[in-house]
């Protein structure tokens, strides 16, 4: 409930003041009414009731700006009070008004005005004070002024809370951007993580199924057998692109629903399996690994399978009816050392404009402190090197 009421007073503080305001008129009317009325109320010689009414009414009417305008409002009260000490009026309930004022300034108005609407309003206290008695009181005066201390001290302490709120506000609005800035780049990046997975699934699976089909359409005629064994390979190769291609489609999923896990992401485990898919498509390739092979995290085993398979895919792409590839492996201390070669034509094949395959491999390697150099061989063909840390460096990157 109190909530809803902050909330619509914030929309309507206008109706806000004006609520507060009139018991406040109110409260003043009555006494005034009861020094003018009441048996023994009205001295001879003082004001009219209606002259005390008028200063009154110019007294509080300001108040209903004084959010809006805290340091006008303060000045015309206080101008004002100075007036009726300067015209020998006593003091009014009405003059309440500047301790409002100044509340006022020390809640909506820098630390400076705060002190100086504080010092205007014991100046004006003190001035009454000795207006009102001939032999001053030192404690009275003392209570006095504490009370307007108190007021004051209370502005003080709602400025410097508003001012908490509001930057916790801030701090909460810029925390909400930041998220969901995190999320709209941990989105790109999971959208070009995918492209690199679609494009080397569709790029290695459709090249192998296109040789085949190739392959077969030559030796339908002349070798059935061998046309036949074609058309199982293109067949197998459909079968896992698809396999791979729904896997992906599930990681794409926001629906919540678990998704049905088609096929594992390949790993060195499956390099075997690559290898024999394209010697299949009619590309020898020749695999060696030196050194003592070590455990290296699942996504650097998938960017090293990515990388040879993008490799051989170029390879049967662009190297020629007469390529071979060799796969070159060395696991080392610190670093695992790749290449890959061909002696086909590829380097004298323009490159297809908005390819995306050795950007991909340059991406997936550089996740893992890696890099990537691709380029023809001296005396001809192609070759992809890459670099990328083992050990405790590889899994500090990986994680």
């Amino acid at each position: 409930m109190f909530g809803r009421l902050r909330a619509r007073s914030r929309r309507h503080p206008g109706v806000v003041d004006a609520l507060w305001l009139a018991p406040f008129m109110l409260a003043c009317l009555g006494t005034l009414f009861m020094i003018f009325f009441s048996p023994g109320g009205h001295q001879s010689g003082l004001p009219g009731f209606w002259a005390y009414l008028v200063i009154g009414l110019v007294l509080v009417g300001p108040l209903f700006w004084r959010r809006s305008r805290p340091l006008a409002v303060f000045a015309i009260v206080s101008v004002v009070s100075f007036g009726q000490w300067l015209a020998g009026v006593d003091p009014l309930p009405f003059n309440v008004a500047v301790l409002i004022a100044m509340y006022a300034v020390a809640s909506l108005r820098s630390f400076r005005w705060a002190v100086a609407a504080g010092l205007v309003a014991e100046l004006g206290l003190a001035l009454s004070f000795g207006r009102m008695t001939t032999d001053p009181d030192p404690a009275t005066f003392a209570s006095a002024s504490v009370f307007v201390v108190a007021i004051w001290i209370a502005g003080i302490y709602a400025n410097t809370r508003r001012r908490y709120l509001e930057s916790l506000e801030e701090r909460a609005e810029r925390a909400e951007h930041e998220r969901d800035q995190q999320a709209r780049l941990a989105a790109a990046a999971e959208r070009a993580r995918i492209a690199r997975e679609l494009h080397d699934v569709v790029a290695h699976n459709v090249s192998v199924i296109i040789v085949q089909a190739d392959g077969a359409s030559y030796a339908i005629d002349s070798d059935p057998e061998q046309a036949r064994m074609a058309m199982q390979a293109i067949a197998a190769t459909g079968r896992q692109a698809l396999a791979e291609m729904r896997r992906m489609v599930g990681v794409l999923r926001t629906d919540g629903v678990a998704v049905e896990e088609y096929a594992p992401q390949p790993s060195l485990s499956q390099l075997d399996e690559l290898v024999a898919q394209v010697r299949s498509s009619g590309l020898p390739v020749d695999l060696r690994v030196v050194g003592v092979p070590q455990e290296l995290p699942e996504g650097e085993q998938l960017t090293v399978y990515r990388i040879v398979q993008e490799a051989l895919t170029n390879t049967l792409k662009h190297g020629g009816p007469d390529a071979s590839a060799t796969v070159e492996m060395e696991y080392g201390l610190r670093e695992l050392f790749l290449r890959v070669t061909d002696d086909g034509r590829g380097a004298a094949v323009p490159g297809r404009p908005g390819g995306h395959g050795l950007v991909g491999m340059r991406e997936r390697a550089a996740m893992f402190g890696g890099s990537i150099e691709a380029r023809p061989r001296m005396g001809g063909g192609f070759q992809v090197i890459a670099r990328l840390p083992i050990g405790e460096t590889g899994r500090s990157r990986a994680a």
